[in-house]
């Protein structure tokens, strides 16, 4: 398992019972986990200092309850980087910290690339890992369904300093815009994909992600350049495995570059690694 690394103003504190304790920042927040379904070594709501909990509905979804006042948003940081975060529906809080480790390697490429490198960053979310891109010194093109990710992306570049004009915005769905890149003979030298489990597109497009990543992934072989640095898929789908999604890339690559895959996670203050989705990874050949 692959782990985020330098994270100061997030830690995983403890977890157990379908549950984690997080700090984010000068917040203490308690979130459901899927993937914890071992015991707590004492009851997490017994920790002090908690300031919102986010509590399931029986009828699905859920709501965040509040012990002590949370601005509307807030700012954490990763390394250079700044990100504006908001507790929003279904848990989120606008920011994956285990991809960190993904800015790492992809900011790594890009700075020894020796070129410019143009960067398509498909299902783009509020935009972390294209401000990484961004700061290692590339152009990226960011993809999002929804408006408002969209928009908190460019503030998260704005809040880290960066030099918007090497970043364009696009509200639109991932497969079609793909697309329409390809017929304008747009092409990118690494693509980054970050597909949730089902969503819909602005305009009521719907996305399964057993259904469309194949046929995503192939579009995706065909708006790299023919110099084409990575190209990094992500997953937090229950079922699909590293291996899975290694082999969409391998098979939609035909071969062309070396690729790797894993789980990637959270290291805890109580010393266990909190698995949180996997990465297949393509580098190609200078």
């Amino acid at each position: 398992m692959r782990i985020a690394p330098d994270w100061k103003d997030y830690a995983v504190i403890a977890t157990g019972d379908g549950e984690k304790l997080e700090r984010w920042g000068n917040f203490v927040l308690l979130r459901p986990d899927p993937q914890v379904i071992w015991r707590a070594k004492k009851p997490l709501r017994s920790f002090d200092g908690i300031d919102a909990v986010y509590e399931r509905s029986s009828s699905g979804g859920g709501r965040w309850v509040f012990n002590s006042p949370v601005p509307e948003d807030f700012v954490i940081g990763w390394r250079e980087l700044r990100f504006k975060l908001k507790l929003m529906g279904f848990k989120h809080t606008g920011l994956f910290p285990e991809q960190a480790v993904n800015w790492d390697r992809m900011g790594a490429l890009i700075k020894g690339a020796g070129r410019r490198i143009s960067v398509l960053n498909l299902f783009g979310y509020t935009g972390a890992a294209s401000v990484a891109c961004i700061a290692a010194g590339a152009d990226v093109c960011h993809v999002d369904g929804a408006k408002a990710m969209v928009e908190r992306a460019g503030e998260n570049v704005r809040l880290s300093g960066l030099d918007g004009s090497h970043m364009r915005y696009i509200v639109d769905d991932c497969f079609k815009f793909t697309q329409r890149e390809l017929r304008r003979g747009r092409r990118y030298d690494a693509v980054i994909l970050d597909p949730p489990s089902f969503g819909r597109g602005p305009n009521g497009e719907k996305w399964k992600i057993e259904e469309g990543i194949s046929d995503l992934a192939e579009l995706v072989a065909k708006v790299l350049t023919d110099d084409p640095l990575f190209v990094c898929l992500n997953s937090y789908t229950t079922g699909l495995q590293p291996g899975v999604m290694a082999n969409i890339l391998r098979l939609a690559l035909s071969g062309r570059a070396r690729i790797d895959s894993d789980e990637i996670g959270l290291a805890t203050e109580e010393g266990l690694v909190l698995p949180q989705g996997c990465t297949a990874f393509a580098e190609f050949d200078a």
